[in-house]
């Protein structure tokens, strides 16, 4: 199985910063938003846009972190136990404009679970969608709105998203490529 990188961590970074960039000028500065990282990559990648942001705009911005295993429509397909982790939002969303952030898109299942959970903590505004890698490959109808690389992987490839979080380095791989 070969592996290739797709994104290296000089790569990571700017993306990161494009995306944060984008966010406030989508949404005219942080008023009214709220950033929320699915996890487990989304929980890193969320804050660090958060950190760029509020590095850029000098003012605070609501950060939380959402578990979705239990939203899945196909969670008792992964694992019988599956593992939950703590979902931890600490502010209200009605009325902010919610920006859900995961590591990679490929069916949409996890992100029509991220929004499901959050419809459980009230109405936000909007939610929006931001993501690292972008796999193509949508089994519902769901786009993001700030993407850091697109491109089309086959089904049987692999993305991984390496982050220093957890991984001890950045950098997004693809396995299976070549074959």
């Amino acid at each position: 199985m070969a592996t290739q990188t797709i994104m290296s961590q000089r790569d990571i970074d700017r993306s990161i910063d494009r995306i944060s960039l984008e966010i406030l000028e989508k949404n005219h500065g942080v008023d009214e938003l709220a950033i929320v990282g699915i996890h487990t990559g989304g929980v890193f990648l969320a804050e660090r846009i958060r950190r760029r942001i509020v590095d850029q705009e000098q003012a605070d911005l609501p950060l939380g972190h959402l578990d979705i295993t239990l939203y899945r429509d196909d969670w008792s397909l992964i694992s019988q136990n599956p593992i939950v982790r703590k979902t931890d939002i600490g502010f209200p969303v009605e009325n902010l404009r919610v920006v859900l952030v995961d590591d990679v898109i490929f069916t949409g299942r996890t992100i029509r679970a991220a929004m499901d959970a959050i419809m459980d903590y009230g109405r936000p505004l909007s939610i929006q969608l931001a993501v690292l890698v972008d796999r193509g490959g949508r089994e519902l109808p769901i786009q993001p709105d700030y993407v850091g690389h697109s491109f089309i992987a086959d089904i049987d490839e692999q993305v991984d998203v390496l982050l220093a979080e957890k991984d001890e380095r950045d950098e997004v791989v693809l396995h299976g490529a070549g074959k």
